[in-house]
C-alpha cells in the first residue's frame, strides 16, 4: 500500500538491470545463424479505482502506481485536487487498486471509449476533448539550446530500446535536464507513468517539456494538455489532428527532432532561437532510434 502524499522527488531512469522487464530469446538470424537476444516483457495488469474495474493493461511492469495514477488523471477520471487515499498493488494477481475518498462511478463513462493509434491498443474515453477545450497552457519558453541539450542526453543514456528494442520512450525535462526516463511497450503508457509521478510527488508542469520517442498524435497532445505541460517533443512525425488540437490550445508541439533538424507546427512563439548550429553534432550512428528513417 501507498499513501499518497508529497515526498521527496526521486530521479527515475529506465532500470535496464532489472530482470523482470527483459526475456533473452533465442533465434535465427538472415544467415541461418542461432542468435540470442533480449525482447520487452509484456503482461497485463488490471487497474480499478474504488471498487470498479476500469481497464486492463498491456505494460512491461515497472512503477505500476504511477501508471495507475496517470491513466486516471489523463482519462479525466481522476482530478488533480482529488484526494487519493492510496494505491494498492499486487504483483501476483497483477493488480493495482486507486483508493480515493469520495465515491466513483464511471459505468456511462467506460461504454463510450475509442481505441487510440497508440500501439499496444491505447484507450480514450467520451469526454477528454471537453476536457481540454477551456485548458490555459502556462506560458514558458523553449530555448533551442535546452532542446539540443536535451536531445543529446536523451539519446546517450542507458534505455531498455537499446537493449532490446520494440518499446518506446517518454522524458520529463526542465530546459535541458531529463527529470523523469519512463519507457513501455506503449507511448500512453509511458506518458502515464510520469503524470503519475509528478501527481505522486507535487511536480509543477509549467516550466517542463515533455519528451517522446513516438508519433505526436492526438492522443499525446491530449495528454500532455491535461498534464498541464506546454512543450511537446517528439523524435517521430505528427498526425493532422495533433496538430490541429495543438494550435486550438496554444501547445507548442516539435517534431522530427534528430541532430540538427527539428520542425515547429504549433507554438512556435515560445522559440527562443539561441544555439548557433556550428556547434551541434548531428546524431551518432549508435544511438538512432525508433523513427529515424520515417513517422513511427
Amino acid at each position: 500500500m501507498m499513501k499518497i502524499d508529497k515526498t521527496p522527488v526521486p530521479l527515475i531512469v529506465p532500470d535496464t538491470d532489472d530482470p523482470r522487464l527483459t526475456q533473452s530469446v533465442t533465434g535465427t538470424d538472415q544467415t541461418g545463424a542461432r542468435v540470442k537476444i533480449k525482447v520487452p516483457m509484456e503482461r497485463p495488469l488490471t487497474l480499478y479505482l474504488n471498487s470498479q474495474e476500469i481497464v486492463t493493461m498491456m505494460t512491461i511492469g515497472d512503477y505500476p502506481e504511477y501508471l495507475a495514477l496517470g491513466y486516471l488523471l489523463n482519462q479525466n477520471m481522476l482530478k488533480y485536487n482529488d484526494a487519493v487515499t492510496e494505491v494498492e498493488y499486487d504483483d501476483d494477481l497483477q493488480v493495482v487498486v486507486v483508493r480515493t475518498s469520495h465515491h466513483t462511478n464511471f459505468e456511462a463513462k467506460l461504454k463510450k471509449r475509442t481505441q487510440t493509434s497508440g500501439c499496444a491498443q491505447g484507450t480514450a474515453f467520451g469526454d477528454l476533448l471537453e476536457a481540454v477545450e477551456s485548458v490555459a497552457l502556462p506560458k514558458a519558453e523553449l530555448r533551442t539550446s535546452w532542446l539540443y541539450q536535451m536531445t543529446q542526453t536523451i539519446n546517450t543514456m542507458p534505455s531498455l530500446y537499446l537493449e532490446a528494442g520494440a518499446i518506446h520512450g517518454c522524458v520529463l525535462c526542465k530546459e535541458g535536464a531529463p527529470l523523469c526516463y519512463t519507457e513501455d511497450v506503449g507511448r500512453h503508457n509511458a506518458v502515464d507513468k510520469i503524470a503519475g509521478w509528478m501527481y505522486r510527488h507535487g511536480v509543477e508542469p509549467g516550466d517542463k517539456i515533455l519528451y517522446t520517442t513516438g508519433r505526436l498524435t492526438s492522443e499525446m497532445v491530449i495528454k500532455t494538455i491535461r498534464m498541464g505541460i506546454p512543450i511537446l517533443v517528439s523524435r517521430s512525425g505528427f498526425t493532422a489532428w495533433g496538430v490541429d488540437l495543438a494550435r486550438q490550445v496554444g501547445l507548442t508541439l516539435i517534431g522530427r527532432t534528430r541532430g540538427k533538424r527539428f520542425i515547429a507546427l504549433a507554438g512556435e512563439d515560445r522559440i527562443v532561437y539561441d544555439q548557433n548550429l556550428a556547434y551541434v553534432e548531428e546524431e551518432s550512428a549508435k544511438h538512432k532510434r525508433k523513427g529515424e528513417g520515417g513517422d513511427d
